[in-house]
Order: structure tokens, then C-alpha cells, then sequence
């Protein structure tokens, strides 16, 4: 194993972890959310707004560590190069 390959699987680690903790947050703070609302009116279920906001950014950090975390292969760099959009 090359450091480059440890490095890439450290960032993979790294953001796969991170999504996991996003996860857990998301799930807690929508059940105290949820539970404010249950123990002090209990009408108009306003949970709803702030659980559907906070799980679109959680879908798409999901979507950017599950699909998102290939390996930057040589023939991309080349084809950056090549594009000529480096200073």
C-alpha cells in the first residue's frame, strides 16, 4: 500500500464517519424536536419543516460519501490538464 492509497482511505474513513455522526444528530435532534412539540402543544406538527430541511443537506452529504468517494484516477487528472483550467 502506497501513502497516497493510505491517505485516500483515511479520507474515506474520515467522511464515512463523519456522514454516521450527521446521521445521529439528525436522529436526535428531530426526536427533541418532536418531543418540544408533543409536550407543549401537540397541534400543528411544525417538526415536519426543520426534519425535512435538515434531511435534504443529510441526503446529499450521504450522496457525496457513498457516491462521491471514488479514487481520482490518472486519466482524470490528465483530462483536467488537458482542459487547461490550471493557473
Amino acid at each position: 500500500m502506497t501513502d497516497e492509497q493510505r491517505r485516500q482511505a483515511l479520507a474515506r474513513i474520515h467522511a464515512k464517519r463523519s456522514f454516521w455522526c450527521h446521521l445521529g444528530a439528525y436522529i436526535l435532534g428531530n426526536a427533541a424536536l418532536i418531543a418540544i412539540w408533543f409536550f407543549t402543544s401537540g397541534g400543528y406538527f411544525w417538526p415536519i419543516w426543520p426534519a425535512l430541511g435538515w434531511g435534504i443537506g443529510l441526503v446529499f452529504h450521504g450522496l457525496g460519501v457513498f457516491l462521491g468517494m471514488r479514487p481520482i484516477t490518472e486519466e482524470q487528472i490528465q483530462r483536467e490538464i488537458d482542459r487547461g483550467h490550471l493557473s
